[in-house]
């Protein structure tokens, strides 16, 4: 058990640094539910993020007992300050695209669900020659990431050895039965 959870902490890592690192922009397209990793992974792996007005995001990890990932201990605190992160991780509300977008949740613009991907898409092709000068592109991220790069690998790290520990807690356990039994987890705080 504790060997395949090593496996995913060193997979999930060098997943984020590989987008992270990656000199092309990336778009995401978020439409539906964007629920802890799905809505995580696109805060540090994307540039730019797109997302339908009926989509929502929320930050479960709370309810399972088990730390976030992706580096975002580290990013939401950057991006809307100490207090605001601290009261989504720790009671895990559920956010309107309309919210997640005006708490600068790194939500670029809302769309209607049938004009998401054909807009993601026109942005795409204006990164990209002819429209887009590529090079310039890749260096303006390039930079930007730079400075970044040593805060969110020693984040991820941090990250990993505390989800370790959250996934070998009996909060952890009695999270999966509640879920199981489709009620509210009793959490004991081991």
């Amino acid at each position: 058990y504790q060997k395949e959870i090593n496996l995913f902490d060193m997979a999930s890592k060098n997943l984020c640094l590989k987008f992270w690192d990656f000199e092309k922009p990336v778009l995401t397209a978020i439409n539906g539910l964007a629920v802890g990793g799905g809505f995580t992974f696109p805060l540090v792996c994307s540039d730019l993020n797109y997302m339908s007005e009926d989509s929502w995001a929320a930050l479960y990890f709370i309810k399972r007992a088990v730390m976030p990932d992706f580096a975002t201990t580290y990013l939401l605190p950057f991006l809307i300050g100490f207090q605001k992160a601290k009261e989504l991780f720790y009671f895990g509300k559920r956010l309107t695209a309309k919210e997640a977008y005006e708490m600068n949740l790194g939500i670029n613009k809302i769309l209607p669900r049938k004009e998401l991907m054909e807009y993601t898409r026109e942005q795409a092709l204006k990164l990209i020659p002819p429209k887009g000068p590529s090079l310039s592109i890749k260096l303006m991220k390039k930079t930007m990431h730079s400075y970044f790069r040593e805060i969110i690998e020693k984040q991820l790290d941090l990250e990993n050895k505390s989800w370790i520990k959250t996934l070998s807690s009996k909060d952890f356990q009695r999270s999966l039965e509640a879920l199981k039994e489709k009620r509210d987890p009793e959490f004991i705080g081991k």
